[in-house]
């Protein structure tokens, strides 16, 4: 079974049997179905059983001899609402299974972003038409968590936020102009991060440190695609999963200048969410590729 299952809304699923039942569900049950032809000439199919506003199980198998399909894994899955980076992905295939991690650089983030890909069907059909470029593919990021804190906003007025977003702007320009070898570029970042690391030295002795660190995005564990995270909250819906009627929420955040929608079921975060709190906590990185309409 699923570690996230519960993010949206089963965490009573304990066993063995009720997991195979919620399976039986969603297939006699599905909202949509895709198919396509792979590489080694097998028909794969996912199967979307919805069970709350952009959230359902999606259960992943393909078609035997008899033409019927064959399910082999599911996961939880939570649809993004919106772009959240332009930066080029590369896409590997694990090893276990036919599932697929994509894999990106974002400026803004600072470190490669590895997530699981949500919409392999998509990638299946490019794949095989032999257009594996994913130039100009756009990335949406969506996270389920099952473990999170709100925290409280820190005080910043109007011209504190543009100067920081121009911070941010001028940082990921000095980045991109580093990876291009600019020698000025890397001096730059290098004097920035001196900086950065002197002024914290300074404050944690007697700032208490989420004063001073306002968000924040990090790998979390041994698992590639687990990060632990910190983002202001912009917008947030609380839905209820229409099979067991739980309760989650629904939050889109910002992280570190990064577009994440964040879904979590309302008994494991700890804290009232509001716009321009905080949300903190650990989550499973989802991500779909987003190609042109043809």
């Amino acid at each position: 079974m699923h570690r996230f299952l519960r993010a949206i809304g089963f965490s009573k699923i304990k066993t063995r049997e009720e997991f195979n039942n919620l399976i039986k569900k969603a297939l006699d049950n599905p909202v949509a179905s895709y198919y396509n032809l792979y590489k080694d000439d097998v028909v794969y199919g996912d199967k979307y059983f919805k069970v709350g506003n952009n959230m359902g199980l999606v259960v992943c198998g393909d078609i035997d001899s008899k033409d019927e399909f064959v399910w082999e894994y599911a996961f939880p899955c939570f649809e993004p609402s919106t772009i959240s980076t332009n930066s080029r992905s590369s896409v590997d295939r694990q090893a276990s299974r036919v599932a697929f991690s994509g894999i990106c650089e974002d400026n803004k983030i600072g470190v490669t972003i590895i997530y699981y890909l949500i919409n392999r069907i998509d990638y299946m059909k490019e794949s095989l038409s032999g257009k594996e470029s994913l130039n100009g593919v756009s990335v949406s990021f969506s996270a389920l968590s099952d473990k999170g804190t709100i925290m409280m906003p820190l005080a910043k007025d109007i011209l504190a936020k543009q100067k920081g977003g121009k911070k941010i702007k001028n940082r990921d320009k000095l980045i991109e102009a580093a990876r291009q070898g600019d020698e000025k570029a890397i001096e730059s970042l290098t004097i920035d991060d001196i900086d950065v690391y002197s002024t914290l030295s300074r404050r944690i002795k007697e700032d208490d440190l989420y004063t001073i660190v306002d968000t924040y995005f990090m790998p979390y564990g041994v698992e590639c695609d687990l990060y632990s995270v910190m983002g202001e909250i912009e917008e947030i819906n609380e839905v209820k999963n229409s099979v067991t009627d739980e309760m989650v929420y629904q939050m889109a955040i910002s992280c570190n200048g990064m577009h994440i929608d964040v879904c979590i079921n309302k008994e494991d975060l700890f804290g009232e969410p509001a716009v321009g709190r905080r949300f903190k906590g650990t989550i499973w990185l989802q991500g779909q590729l987003n190609y042109p309409l043809k």
